[in-house]
């Protein structure tokens, strides 16, 4: 299967062939975290899966870089994303405030990365913890696709670095909020030398996001990684369209973060004109970072639809200054975000008027 370079080839292949397995795999998952004998943790495994299926539909256009290994690669992605979103859940509205509750549960993302690696105790720290090997079953998902991969070993250290990334972002972020920023801070530090130049908020973003998780698996499992591609294919993604793509969600979150007194990192720039500056920055340099990697047009589509799927949310349009500013962003981008933009309301539009197809979908 050819890798699309165009917007229209791209969305083709997401709807005919990636989407009907995520929503497959996503059925699946739902049916298990149905049956977890914890009330609670089986209202956070259902309500992350509900709530956050367009992380896996967004994470999973990346397996069409798997060539024959599609099916294998949203298996790992949509079991990889629902972990995420669903300890995610588990420290954003637990009673919990506990950094080494935060560890252990992430423990989980770290032993996905290695198939022969025992499971932990993940809930150790809490008191929810029977959930039916739920969570053990998604390790286990994640360590079988990874275990046909030759020639593993070139990627591992690559993944590792960014799974440590992402997992010591949520033990800092989900502490007490009197402790969090100054965690972060800290945290930045030990980094900071290693990095471009950006401030503590930028990086804890860019830290957030699996998707050069995503692309490194995929290319493995198509067998096109050496050692050299394994460094470009990290770089590329890491840090700017990782940072990009929680920048996005940050910024169309700012209303519903307010409200509810959470961690927003598009809240520490100065102002807006600052924001929309840093944000059109990070497009460009992502960009930039497209342009060495193989099958670079397909990573520069996904950057505009990166925006053009965020930035078409119904969030946008209930806050004044965030739409002011993503119009300045998609215009900046040009026809391509245009295109993805367009889809995304139109795919939004589908979904309200079926949600009963929608929902039977995933």
């Amino acid at each position: 299967m050819s890798v699309p370079v165009t917007p229209l080839g791209l969305m083709h292949s997401i709807y005919k062939e990636v989407f009907p397995i995520v929503h497959e795999q996503l059925d699946y998952w739902r049916a298990q975290a149905g049956k977890i004998p914890n009330d609670e943790l089986r209202q956070q495994a259902l309500a992350s899966i509900q709530y956050k299926t367009f992380h896996c539909e967004g994470g999973a256009v990346l397996a069409l870089l798997s060539g024959e290994k599609l099916r294998e690669a949203v298996r790992f992605i949509v079991a990889y994303q629902t972990i995420s979103d669903y300890l995610d859940n588990l420290c954003d509205r637990s009673t919990s405030l506990d950094p080494k509750d935060f560890a252990a549960l992430h423990e989980a993302m770290e032993d996905c990365l290695t198939a022969d690696a025992p499971l932990r105790s993940y809930y150790r720290c809490r008191e929810d913890q029977e959930d039916g090997g739920y969570l053990a079953a998604l390790v286990k998902e994640c360590q079988s696709v990874i275990a046909s991969i030759r020639e593993y070993h070139i990627t591992y250290p690559y993944l590792q670095e960014l799974c440590r990334y992402y997992c010591d972002l949520q033990i800092h972020k989900h502490v007490q909020i009197e402790e969090r920023e100054e965690r972060l801070k800290n945290w930045f530090s030990q980094h900071q030398s290693a990095l471009p130049d950006m401030e503590w908020y930028e990086f804890s973003a860019c830290a957030g996001s699996t998707l050069g998780i995503f692309c490194l698996i995929s290319y493995s499992l198509a067998d096109e990684m050496d050692r050299q591609q394994a460094k470009v294919v990290h770089d590329g993604y890491f840090p700017y369209i990782q940072g990009l793509h929680i920048l996005l969600d940050y910024l169309i979150d700012q209303a519903e973060d307010r409200v509810g007194g959470d961690l927003n990192f598009c809240f520490y720039y100065q102002n807006e004109e600052m924001l929309l500056e840093r944000m059109i920055y990070f497009i460009e340099e992502a960009d930039k970072h497209t342009k060495g990697l193989p099958h670079a047009r397909f990573h520069q589509l996904i950057n505009r639809g990166l925006l053009g799927v965020y930035l078409s949310d119904d969030k946008v349009f209930q806050q004044k200054e965030i739409r002011a500013i993503s119009k300045k962003m998609i215009r900046k981008s040009g026809t391509a975000s245009w295109f993805f933009y367009l889809n995304g309301r139109t795919y939004r539009r589908v979904q309200r008027a079926f949600p009963k197809w929608f929902k039977k979908q995933g």
